[in-house]
């Protein structure tokens, strides 16, 4: 993709106080827009993350970038008219977020295997549910996700949220199996440092802001989990950071309670005061923070998620000082009346 003539002043969108949805790409086809659109404007809520890049790999507008192009996975668009539809969610006040999946990207590792996270034995590997990742070390990983991110930057969008901006989970079993391209000899925290510096550097000159989703337990854990992900890497190189803090994914015993998923209150608070302290330690060293968004859960995996689980969640937000926030729901069923 050719590089973008170097604007000398970049107007950023005004600042907002985020509550806001995910729409994946079902929803944000042409016909099932408006539904989210009334949906936002029936509750306090004001803001859609919109899948471009989803957890397949594929994206979900017509894209002009060589390798997207080369490889198909601007197949089949569920967005026809990207800026179009942007200014449908623009047109009603609403602040849009492109959420671009990172280094979960089974189509390229399929169509690309050169870019694909290879077993010791050159085959290419596999997490516990099948799915194939890229090494994220690759640099054309990296130029191809920035390619994307940059070309989106234009079309009205407010903010680029990069997600699964780590490596698989269970990270030693993961060191035992893959053998990583890594010739700098990069920790994973590093690079995934490394991976976002290149990234703002390719996006100063855009009209976006840029947050990152990380695990919840980031804002706790003292090491990167074997993921990558560190909170003092992360927070001072982003505008927006994304805890995803859902009770039900917390282990027993989490912060000394014995079932997480039916604590959302205490859960929720005990992450955000460790992640208001983070960021006020970064603060007095003089670093720049990111400000505190987190995903808040909007469904059931554990038990049935009530009106009154999801409101616990914001008020520990509040109770932190956090004002901002995004619901998940994979499906895109939200429980409306949490939000009035």
């Amino acid at each position: 993709m050719k590089s973008k003539p170097i604007r000398k002043t970049v107007e950023k969108p005004k600042k907002v106080d985020v509550k806001g949805i995910y729409l994946n790409r079902t929803s944000i086809r042409e016909e099932n827009v408006q539904k989210y659109i009334d949906l936002i404007k029936s509750t306090n809520l004001n803001a859609a993350v919109i899948d471009i890049k989803d957890d397949n790999g594929k994206l979900t507008y017509n894209s002009n970038i060589e390798l997207a192009n080369e490889i198909g996975s601007n197949s089949n668009p569920a967005i026809n008219d990207l800026k179009k539809t942007i200014k449908r969610f623009k047109d009603e006040g609403i602040y849009t977020i492109a959420r671009i999946v990172v280094f979960k990207d089974p189509y390229l590792a399929e169509n690309k295997g050169d870019y694909a996270m290879k077993r010791k034995n050159g085959t290419i590997w596999q997490d516990a549910a099948g799915t194939k990742w890229v090494d994220p070390y690759k640099r054309e990983v990296w130029d191809y996700i920035t390619s994307i991110a940059q070309e989106v930057s234009d079309s009205g969008f407010d903010e680029i949220q990069y997600d699964y901006i780590r490596f698989p989970e269970n990270g030693k079993r993961v060191d035992q199996e893959v053998s990583f391209d890594n010739p700098d000899r990069l920790s994973k925290a590093e690079n995934i440092l490394a991976f976002l510096k290149y990234s703002n550097d390719k996006l100063k000159n855009e009209p976006v802001y840029v947050s990152a989703d990380i695990f919840g337990l980031v804002t706790t854990a003292t090491n990167d989990m074997g993921i990558g992900q560190i909170w003092e890497n992360i927070s001072p190189n982003v505008d927006y950071i994304s805890p995803m803090t859902y009770p039900s994914h917390y282990a027993p015993g989490s912060y000394g309670i014995s079932n997480p998923d039916r604590a959302p209150y205490e859960i929720m608070l005990q992450a955000m005061k460790d992640a208001n302290m983070r960021n006020n330690k970064l603060k007095n060293q003089g670093l720049k923070a990111a400000v505190i968004r987190p995903w808040i859960q909007d469904f059931d995996y554990k038990s049935v998620y009530s009106i009154e689980d999801v409101q616990k969640q914001i008020k520990a937000l509040h109770d932190q000082g956090i004002t901002q926030y995004l619901i998940w729901n994979a499906g895109n069923v939200y429980t409306v009346e949490a939000f009035k």
